[in-house]
Parts: C-alpha cells; structure tokens; sequence
C-alpha cells in the first residue's frame, strides 16, 4: 500500500495519483487542523463543497482508471450525537446533526451510487479510534494526561473506540472480500466503550499521581452492531489490547515529558 499526498478539491488533476491502483482508501478531509467533527471552522459552505467535490473528482477519476475497490472512512457521527444508549445497525435510519457527519453521510451516498460490477465501494463507519501517535505527532489523549497530571478538572465522560490497527484491518478485510459481500456496502466498525477513569487509572499507578481521578460517566453512550464486518472474519483487540496501549502512550508521554524536563 502506498499514501498519497494530494488536495482535495474539484480542479485537482487526480489522474497520476491512480496510475496502477487498484484499491483507494479514502480517509482524506480537509479540515481546520486539529478538529475533526468540528473542522468546518466558521465555513461551513467551504468545508462542504471542497470535501463533497474533491471526493466525488477523486471517486470518478479512480473508476475511470480501473481502480476495483474504493474503501471510504466515513464516522459513528451519522447516526447522530454520541450518547443516547442507542445499539445502531448498518440499516437504521440516519440522525446526522453536525455538517461533518453531514459530509460522511453524503460521501457515503456518492459512492454507492457510484458502485458498479467492475468499482466495488464500501463505507466503513468507525468509532473514535485510538492509538500510539506518528512520529513527532501528538495522541489524542495526550492533553487529557497532561491536564490530569497538572491537577485539572477532568470532566468525566465515555466513548465508543477503536484502536488505530484493529481500523487497519477492517479495511483490509472490506480490501480483499468478494465484490458480492461489500460493494455498495456500509460496515460499522468498533471495539468497546471506553471511559476516561479507564484511561487515566493506569496513568495514575504508573507515575504515582495522587490527584483525584474522574467520576465513572453515569450516562449511556451509543454503540454499534459490527456482525456484519464480523462475518468477514474480523475481530478486535478488547481490552487487553487497550491496556497494553495505554502502558505505551504512557511510557511514552513520559519519556518525553523527560526529555524536555532535561
């Protein structure tokens, strides 16, 4: 697999980037950078047009070059906001409220109708997804650490996640199943629930933190039915695989919080 540095935009010549492809995953969005859900900024209009136009230039100049199996990343976001202790299956009627799970839904709806016999699509809905950062990149939780270890107030909350590989390898299965199973598909795709006190016990005995820990969240948090991607023989990590994470981020978080001390 190779990544392809590229805009999204309806005057971008994508020809070159599908030469010799035959599967696209598509998990660009432009965005304000660092806000995902929230990445309209205050143009709304513009993230729209330049998200929905790019990907519809991008999808068509892909089958146009015999690219067999497009994969697009779309969000939980499409079944609306994240608590409610809803379980949401592939088939419920969608509830987007934000312009971001606008997008996704909309993309989701460009490339099935653009799913033939020869160009399978397949939109996979993920949850928060979770992991270990790129090189001089920040993880999500880093600032949640940081705060917690500076005495803030850490509001509780849970969410639904995924951790980074177990995201990897829902695609790959959606990659290399028969055309019948996926295209025109939408495939939800998550672990577990996760709350913050889960994520923050672990830092509190490592490093000996005696700052008070976050309440459980007390409400519900929706979920997902993942059979359908399960019947393509895909699995998750749970929680051990989230608690052999979690010793890495914090290792990690330590060291460098080491380095700059030093």
């Amino acid at each position: 697999m190779r990544f392809v540095q590229a805009e999204l935009g309806q005057n971008f010549d994508y020809q070159p980037v599908f030469e010799g492809a035959q599967n696209f995953v598509h998990a660009a969005l432009d965005h304000v950078p660092g806000h995902y859900v929230n990445g309209a900024g205050s143009d709304r209009k513009g993230f729209a047009l330049k998200n929905l136009a790019g990907t519809a230039a991008m999808l068509k100049q892909a089958k146009k070059s015999g690219v067999s199996r497009s994969i697009f990343l779309s969000d939980m976001a499409v079944y609306g906001p994240p608590e409610g202790g809803s379980h949401f299956y592939e088939t419920d009627e969608t509830q987007s409220k934000g312009i971001y799970a606008l997008v996704k839904r909309e993309t989701e709806n460009i490339l099935q109708a653009m799913t033939s016999s020869g160009f399978g699509g397949a939109s996979l809905r993920l949850a928060s997804v979770y992991g270990p950062a790129g090189t001089g990149r920040r993880h999500k939780w880093e600032g949640m650490f940081k705060g917690y270890l500076l005495g803030k107030n850490i509001e509780p909350r849970a969410r639904c996640e995924i951790h980074g590989e177990d995201a990897a390898r829902a695609v790959s299965a959606l990659l290399t199943a028969d055309h019948i199973r996926v295209a025109g598909g939408i495939f939800n795709a998550m672990d577990l629930v996760v709350d913050r006190v889960d994520i923050l016990t672990p830092l509190q005995k490592l490093t000996g933190c005696r700052h008070p820990l976050p309440g459980r969240f007390e409400g519900e948090v929706n979920t997902m039915n993942c059979d359908k991607l399960k019947r393509l023989e895909w699995r998750t990590g749970g929680v051990v695989k989230l608690g052999m994470t979690l010793e890495r981020m914090i290792a990690s978080y330590n060291s460098g919080q080491n380095r700059r001390s030093g």
